[in-house]
């Protein structure tokens, strides 16, 4: 039989901790993020909109559809074999033989026409995802009044593989301060050996770009921010990883993240991500086996059963999965089972995570609806008493009653 999990008592515990401003907290923000921001055609928010940046598959297909003919066919000819055929793979076959054949050619070009062909893709990724926020509420808005709402002993962290700038404008929209690893004014520089530092002030936030961003440049041996939307300088681990770790800014924020997860007592949210990236996951796994005080939440929008955050979780205790239909906490895989609501106003706590008309479900593996729910802990508290362990029900145990604390 299957464990049963209370969704009221562990987002209970989920909301303690992070009120009270006392651990490490870090985000990992997926692709998935921005893809839950649904737009009208006038830039209003709107569940029946469409994406304000689509999904990676999306993302390829709007690259390759906008490639001249000649690109396409090169592309499909090199990379018929790769086994994830998507626009970060693509990009990196490409750079591979840019760098490897020189003057000889491959499928009719050579060194200087495959660099021209990430260039073209550069661009076209840089005309999808160079897009700005709505001008109203948000899900980005409500993370960033999240993170700036609670007195906290440590900064918060958001690692992230986008290259959009949605993060960055909610930031400057709420007038956070925030460090992204680059100094200097008229063309601020990566500086890694800042990134490996933790002496930030507290209400700092800190933003790693772990695939690169908009507006990052090579510049001689560094790389640059230049404040434009271009996306010259689009950084793939999949190759650059061994081969250039020495100028590549991504070996400092992979260093980064995993100090972050080797230190005592720290909280790392996934939202938005698949959990397909195979060196973020090879970060993660090295520190859930190395640091049994490091704990991951994955919030997935998949069921149970589709998601690939599954696989880490039940090798590894100390991190939990919580879609849909169900949750993996402990290792142990189970379905939801609302517990005893405390008082009344916890039914309106309860709603901001739970789906209780139609076909009941945990609506947080949706980016929109967890920023929401982030965004609600300062104004609200909850009555139960004491700190909620999350932790599974013992096998055909049924939910434990918790007592309103004012009867």
């Amino acid at each position: 039989m299957e464990a049963i999990h209370d969704p009221d008592r562990c987002m209970d515990a989920l909301r303690q901790v992070l009120s009270q401003g006392k651990k490490r907290i870090g985000l990992l923000v997926g692709a998935g993020a921005a893809t839950s921001i649904r737009v009208t055609n006038d830039g209003q928010v709107a569940e029946t909109g469409q994406a304000l940046i689509p999904n990676v598959e999306g993302l390829t297909d709007s690259t390759l559809n906008a490639l001249d003919e000649s690109d396409r066919q090169t592309i499909d000819a090199i990379s018929s074999n790769l086994d994830n055929r998507n626009i970060e793979a693509i990009l990196s076959r490409v750079r591979q033989l840019a760098e490897a054949i020189g003057s000889a050619e491959v499928h009719g070009r050579d060194g200087a026409g495959f660099n021209s062909l990430a260039a073209s893709i550069c661009d076209q990724i840089g005309k999808t995802v160079q897009v700005s926020l709505p001008s109203g509420r948000n899900a980005y808005v409500d993370l960033v009044s999240w993170i700036a709402g609670t007195q906290r002993d440590h900064p918060i962290e958001v690692f992230t593989p986008n290259y959009d700038l949605l993060i960055e404008e909610a930031l400057e929209r709420q007038r956070a301060p925030y460090f992204d690893g680059f100094v200097g004014s008229r063309r601020p520089f990566f500086d890694s050996a800042s990134v490996l530092t933790d002496s930030f002030p507290p209400r700092w936030t800190l933003l790693w770009k772990m695939h690169g961003s908009l507006g990052w440049e090579e510049h001689g041996h560094d790389i640059v921010r230049t404040g434009k939307t271009d996306a010259t300088a689009l950084i793939y681990p999949e190759h650059r990883k061994y081969t250039q770790v020495g100028r590549m800014p991504y070996s400092a924020l992979f260093e980064r993240l995993r100090s972050f997860l080797t230190e005592p007592d720290t909280l790392l949210l996934c939202t938005g991500f698949s959990f397909s990236d195979a060196h973020i996951c090879a970060a993660l796994e090295e520190s859930l086996a190395s640091n049994a005080h490091t704990a991951i939440l994955a919030f997935q929008y998949d069921t149970l059963a589709e998601g690939l955050a599954g696989e880490l979780a039940r090798r590894h205790p100390n991190m939990s999965v919580y879609a849909p239909d169900g949750a993996i906490i402990s290792g142990l895989n189970g379905s939801w089972r609302p517990g005893h609501s405390p008082n009344k106003d916890w039914q309106g706590i309860r709603r901001s995570f739970w789906r209780e008309d139609g076909e009941p479900r945990f609506l947080l593996g949706d980016f929109s609806r967890l920023a929401s729910f982030l965004a609600l802990i300062p104004a609200q508290r909850s009555d139960f008493a004491g700190s909620a362990p999350v932790v599974p029900l013992a096998r055909n145990s049924e939910p434990p009653k918790v007592h309103d604390a004012h009867s």
